[in-house]
């Protein structure tokens, strides 16, 4: 393989990642640009709803578990 072929093949893939990387999501909770998006899962509001009932449901056990262990002799 010839190197002008080589490096015009590297230079095309590094290009097209890039492309890529501009459209992809870029972690959980984001959401990619134009018409490639959706709304996240975790950005619906039955979800938000959903993930605050469990926070508060796992702060009020903490609260219970503490309570329960200070009346302990």
């Amino acid at each position: 393989m010839s190197d002008r072929l080589f490096f015009l093949s590297l230079a095309l893939a590094a290009l097209a990642l890039i492309a890529f990387a501009a459209v992809w999501p870029q972690g959980l909770g984001d959401r990619s640009p134009g018409f490639l998006g959706h709304t996240p899962v975790q950005q619906t509001p039955q979800m938000q709803a959903a993930m605050k009932r469990e926070a508060d449901h796992a702060k009020a056990q903490l609260e219970a578990a503490k309570a329960a262990a200070a009346t302990k002799p």
